[in-house]
């Protein structure tokens, strides 16, 4: 990965980032890294707003552009969505709930073998945001001063179908749910269809 791809990485998983910052992430001049973000700027990808500083100077943070967040694409985003609207017309909303479920307990059972063999919870939340990343979610953990542990997925790669049919989110997080137990509890507290920039869980233990 050159450093260029690394650059939009970055903005992609830590969201806006001044030159400095990016500079200190990748190891360059902060010169160096102002280059980097001006040949993204040139192709499109990327682009700044400035904000308040200290003692009144503004500071500059850079973030994708939409372009730039196309690179991270939306799986056969098309195809997916038209067959979503084929699968209604065709046979109706029942049978897209029961293709719903299939994903949903094909899901399941696939971060159950991540997750079960895991037992403190941060290591369970863990084992289930390797398992989304391996599904494009760009998705890591982070265990929380109070006990609870964040998930978080800088990607949706099947934002298209998740757009076309909101079932598919609710699906997910009810299969979090589920696979972490009754120890867990699981809230959605970002939400990209919302307009954040990435989904982000709260999973917090309690009495089973």
């Amino acid at each position: 990965m050159n450093t260029l791809e690394q650059t939009l990485m970055l903005l992609k998983m830590r969201g806006p980032q001044t030159a400095q910052a990016l500079a200190d992430l990748l190891g360059l001049t902060s010169m160096g890294a102002r280059r980097q973000l001006e040949q993204l700027e040139e192709k499109g990808l990327v682009q700044w707003e400035d904000s308040g500083g200290k003692v009144g100077r503004p500071v500059r943070r850079w973030r994708l552009s939409e372009r730039g967040h196309a690179r991270f694409p939306d799986r056969h985003a098309e195809l997916t969505v038209d067959l979503i609207g084929q699968v209604q017309a065709l046979f109706g909303p029942a049978a897209l709930e029961q293709l719903i479920a299939a994903r949903e307990r094909s899901s399941e059972a696939a971060y159950r073998a991540r997750v079960e063999t895991e037992e403190g919870l941060a290591e369970r939340v863990a084992a289930l945001a390797a398992a989304r990343s391996e599904e494009g979610y760009m998705a890591e953990s982070e265990l929380r001063e109070d006990g609870s542990v964040l998930l978080v997925e800088n990607h949706c790669p099947i934002c298209a179908a998740a757009r076309s049919c909101q079932d598919f989110c609710r699906s997910e997080l009810e299969v979090f749910q589920r696979v972490l137990g009754p120890g867990a509890r699981v809230i959605r507290i970002e939400h990209q269809l919302a307009g954040a920039r990435r989904c982000a869980y709260a999973v917090t233990p309690c009495g089973e």
